[in-house]
C-alpha cells in the first residue's frame, strides 16, 4: 500500500520537476512518545529515500518525523483502533514549484 501511493507521488513530481516536496511522518499514541518520535523519523527518513531511489534529485524531496505530537485525532479519551490507524500517516505538503491552473 505504501509503495503504491509513494510511486504515485514520483509520477507525479516526474511530470512537474519543479516540485519541491516536505514528507511529514506521523505515528499513533500507543507506545513511548520518545519512541514514537523516533519511529516518525524513521519513517519519514525511509520515505524520502524510496523517493529519491525512483530517481526523484534529492533536493526535491524532505522528510521530519512528528511522532504523536499532532494527531488527526485527538484520543486522549481512548481510541479505536481504526481512529489509531487514521493517526498513522504520512502527509506531503507542496513546499515550492506548484503548477499553475487555468
Amino acid at each position: 500500500q505504501a509503495a503504491f501511493e509513494l510511486d504515485k507521488l514520483v509520477q507525479i513530481m516526474t511530470k512537474y520537476p519543479e516540485l519541491v516536496i516536505h514528507a511529514t511522518s506521523h505515528t499513533d499514541a500507543r507506545g513511548p512518545e520518545a519512541y514514537n518520535a523516533g519511529l516518525s523519523e524513521r519513517r519519514a527518513k525511509t520515505t524520502v529515500q524510496y523517493v529519491i531511489s525512483k530517481g526523484i534529485d534529492e533536493s526535491r524531496i524532505s522528510g521530519t518525523g512528528k511522532g504523536e505530537s499532532e494527531p488527526k485525532i485527538d484520543c486522549s479519551a481512548g481510541c479505536t483502533k481504526e481512529q489509531h490507524a487514521e493517526n498513522r500517516r504520512s502527509e506531503f505538503l507542496i513546499v515550492s514549484g506548484a503548477p499553475m491552473t487555468e
